[in-house]
């Protein structure tokens, strides 16, 4: 997993770079956790460009590090989510919580 933060605009961008399974998402949490306390973001983007897999474990793993943001203040979007993970996040309710956003040049800026 990559990890990208913008000073500026106080946003953290995690580009998650592997399968998120229950084999994967303690080693997952314990970073973006990390990350999340170390820099206090206002915003907190999860990139799913290089996700192919994710089951309940991941779905549980991410709901968990949106509760961690809220609780510093910030807020929490998807970006680059390939249609079998959006069915996953759809079918959970996820979205309902956690906007999947389309384009937004700051954080072309940061990738």
């Amino acid at each position: 997993m990559n990890v990208k933060y913008k000073d500026v605009d106080k946003l953290l961008l995690f580009e998650i770079t592997e399968e998120i399974d229950h084999h994967t998402t303690d080693k997952i949490r314990r970073k973006m956790d990390n990350e999340i306390q170390r820099y206090m973001p206002k915003r907190v983007i999860f990139d799913f460009n290089n996700v192919t897999f994710m089951d309940s474990a991941g779905i549980g793993m991410l709901i968990g590090r949106y509760k961690i943001a809220r609780i510093f203040g910030a807020s929490t979007e998807l970006i680059n989510v390939k249609t079998s993970i959006r069915k996953i996040f759809e079918m959970s309710g996820v979205l309902k919580i956690i906007p999947i956003i389309q384009d937004n040049k700051d954080i072309q800026e940061v990738i």
